[in-house]
């Protein structure tokens, strides 16, 4: 018979293993992945650093999956929470939330969405789901575009529209997906051509696959820059190009800025923004930095998209009042403070530092980025073989060295590091940052250049 534990009682040694790991194995699903040999549990935050329960401090390149966007404990934004909290932590969406409708205005006003209505939700998974939902009700279509190597949540609907193999674990799905080249600028069949000709070919591609569908595509779900893929991108203007394409068939364009939205690419405050000539997306989705931590994610689209669906609806947890109230603190430092433009000048500075760094490693494929969201992807040695064995190594090694960073990447490989620092990060903790990496990356070069290609 199974041990029950009476609330607030924490189980034995006896009975779940002696330590937090054991028992996370015991308790939850084997999917459920965690970083590091030695995984960390991380107790408490502040600004740019967080420490571990063995009273570790690391230096933050990761922020939660790039959810940490301002600080961690960021002052305005747990005394907004705090005094909320204080007041009324839940009442649903179907009572007037003012927190709620104030942060819809601004954020209707930020997307560049012409008469835009706000839907609130708790993940970017949820808010994806509900895009899908609006674009395949309003086209009377469940026949979805989405990118190769594109990572859209963890529902049952997006991972059908989900182009990358290790994160989309059924081949059952609601919708009828068919993938489009573009997200990956340096591998594939165009990988040769230059930005223009790039271009050209992948909309050539896409005008072949409309004709295809006989025009009953309900939309292209796409990130501006792939994040678990390995933070990929496509020449700026392509999804301008896709635009033009698919109103001529009357297909939506959503554009999925879950991380690359609120500033984090330095250059614009939206990753559609690099694609913005043909006008804004149909459906643009956000979620993770708004937050701050809090389970904060939405969609934003036209009314006339947005009001299409024939049957009410209600959100129990999106937009409560003290979600929306760090939503709303978050936002006014991130504003005040120019986060955006700390991103595209540190960032920038991160980006070559860490080009300098790699130059002449052998096992560095590849430097790429915008503002605070930087990819390193990582091949054997000498070969463009990707190595998700060096990856894994810089993450142990970076962690040795105070630094926590993340890795992604496609072809089921996860040979891509990830950096993504709260965008308040300071030149100092860039440089900072910068030397633990080199270390590992020289580390694992030399490591890896011993043991000889595989």
């Amino acid at each position: 018979m199974t041990a029950v534990h009476p609330a607030g009682a924490e189980p034995g040694p006896a009975a779940t293993g002696t330590t937090l790991h054991a028992r996370h194995r015991a308790v939850l699903p084997d999917w459920l992945s965690l970083y590091y040999d030695e995984p960390v549990e991380i107790t408490h935050g502040e600004g740019r650093h967080v420490w571990d329960a063995d009273g570790n401090r690391y230096l933050d390149f990761f922020g939660g999956i790039l959810t940490t966007m301002t600080a961690h404990a960021l002052p305005e934004v747990t005394k907004a929470v705090s005094e909320q909290a204080g007041r009324v932590l839940h009442t649903s969406s179907l009572y007037l939330d003012r927190p709620m409708v104030e942060l819809a205005e601004r954020i209707a006003v930020l997307s560049g969405i012409p008469d835009a209505r706000v839907f609130f939700t708790t993940s970017g998974t949820e808010a994806n789901d509900t895009a899908l939902l609006l674009a395949t009700a309003y086209r009377r279509s469940n026949q979805v575009l989405a990118l190769r190597n594109s990572y859209h949540g963890r529902s049952f609907s997006t991972v059908g529209v989900t182009g990358n193999r290790s994160w989309s674990p059924t081949a059952f799905s609601p919708v009828q997906t068919l993938y489009v080249h573009g997200g990956v600028r340096t591998r594939g069949p165009y990988a040769g051509l230059d930005d223009a000709a790039f271009i050209a070919a992948c909309t050539e591609d896409l005008a072949d696959m409309l004709g295809q569908t006989g025009g009953e595509v309900a939309a292209l779900i796409a990130e501006p820059v792939q994040g678990v893929g390995g933070f990929t991108s496509p020449p700026d203007g392509l999804f301008a190009s896709y635009r033009e394409l698919l109103a001529e068939h009357g297909a939506l364009w959503i554009s999925d800025e879950v991380q690359t939205g609120w500033g984090r690419t330095g250059d614009h405050f939206w990753g559609w923004q690099a694609h913005g000539r043909a006008g804004p997306p149909d459906i643009l989705t956000f979620a993770k930095g708004i937050g701050n931590g809090m389970a904060v994610g939405g969609v934003v689209a036209r009314a006339e998209v947005m009001n299409c669906l024939r049957a009410q609806s209600i959100s129990t947890f999106g937009g409560s009042p003290v979600t929306m109230a760090a939503g709303n603190a978050n936002l006014n430092y991130l504003l005040e403070h120019d986060l955006q433009g700390n991103a595209r000048r540190v960032g920038g500075l991160l980006l070559e530092r860490l080009r300098a760094v790699c130059a002449g490693l052998g096992i560095v494929r590849e430097v790429r980025g915008r503002g605070l969201m930087i990819g390193i992807e990582l091949v054997r040695p000498q070969s463009d073989t990707p190595a998700p064995e060096a990856a894994g190594l810089v993450l142990e090694l970076a962690r040795e060295g105070g630094l926590l960073i993340g890795k992604g990447g496609g072809h089921r490989t996860g040979s891509v590091l990830r950096v993504a620092p709260p965008l308040s990060l300071t030149v100092a903790e860039a440089e900072e940052g910068a030397a633990v990496l080199e270390h590992a990356l020289r580390t694992a070069d030399t490591e890896l250049a011993g043991k000889g290609a595989p």
